[in-house]
């Protein structure tokens, strides 16, 4: 009997009441202070982490590869015979590769480690879907073929209040802006086909940044119906406010609305506004 499971990793962001609903398997990131470490989402919360950033900003690291042979081992134990595992982008993290190495021990598990190219709700989507469509009765086999399909129906958008925290991070990638924090430019941060950040476009001022960033969602709501996450890093408020101006919008099939994760909230410091479309396919 074919049996599948489903796994990501901590920074998809996904609600318990998804985790519980579909059983999925969640790896968690850890965040490293000089003296202590936490299991992000477990031992701490995004406010944590926020909070204490003005007197250290602690490291990140990637689930252990105990704890991901420890998952194997047990899927094994609960009788799994296949899974399906989308980790953060392999451009943003070691998750996936040291993921697919450990499957790699597991030849009884017939093994699918895909490549989100996002992060945050970006990846919790395509497990989202993958979710429904075993709930469905799809195939292990069909719904691997749909991922890239998946993946190209996903877009996200987000702005940060500073670029210190993912300059200091090493997460830049391709956005710049040095000369743009003087002048109070905000760059709306998207990621590119490699799964890496770049500069979509930039706006001077928060609230100009803000609006924009609803104007390009808006954007793909005009030709497709589409799910809408906004997504917030200590900035409930402003998220608060967005997800109101887009709960209106009747081309919105599902909006949901959460803070992201303590391990990327070490990488973009406090403000950070993000919006998640994915058209319905």
């Amino acid at each position: 009997m074919v049996k599948v499971a489903l796994v990501t990793d901590s920074t998809s962001d996904l609600e318990k009441s998804i985790i519980d609903k579909y059983d999925i398997k969640v790896l968690p990131l850890r965040i490293v202070y000089k003296d202590r470490e936490y299991i992000d989402r477990v031992t701490i919360t995004p406010k944590e982490v926020y909070n204490s950033l003005d007197k250290e900003i602690p490291h990140t690291s990637l689930p252990s590869m105990e704890d991901i042979e420890n998952l194997f081992q047990e899927l094994e134990k609960e009788e799994y015979t296949h899974v399906i595992c989308v980790p953060i982008s392999s451009g943003l993290s070691g998750t996936y590769n040291t993921i697919k190495l450990v499957s790699e021990n597991h030849p009884k598990l017939t093994t699918t480690v895909f490549d989100s190219k996002a992060l945050t709700l970006g990846t919790g989507a395509i497990i989202i879907k993958c979710a429904e469509l075993l709930h469905q009765g799809k195939s292990y086999e069909e719904i691997v073929e749909l991922l890239p399909k998946i993946r190209d129906s996903i877009s996200v958008f987000y702005v940060v209040d500073t670029l210190k925290y993912l300059i200091k991070g090493g997460r830049i990638g391709k956005v710049s802006g040095t000369v743009g924090e003087l002048l109070n430019i905000k760059p709306i941060i998207s990621i590119d086909s490699d799964g890496v950040y770049y500069t979509y476009t930039k706006v001077r001022g928060k609230k100009k940044a803000l609006n924009k960033l609803s104007e390009i969602a808006e954007e793909i709501l005009l030709k497709t119906k589409s799910r809408v996450w906004v997504m917030h890093g200590a900035a409930e408020e402003e998220g608060t406010k967005i997800y109101e101006f887009f709960s209106k919008n009747p081309n919105v099939t599902y909006l949901g609305f959460g803070d992201i994760s303590p391990v990327a909230g070490v990488h973009t410091g406090p403000g950070l506004i993000g919006i998640v479309v994915m058209h319905e396919i």
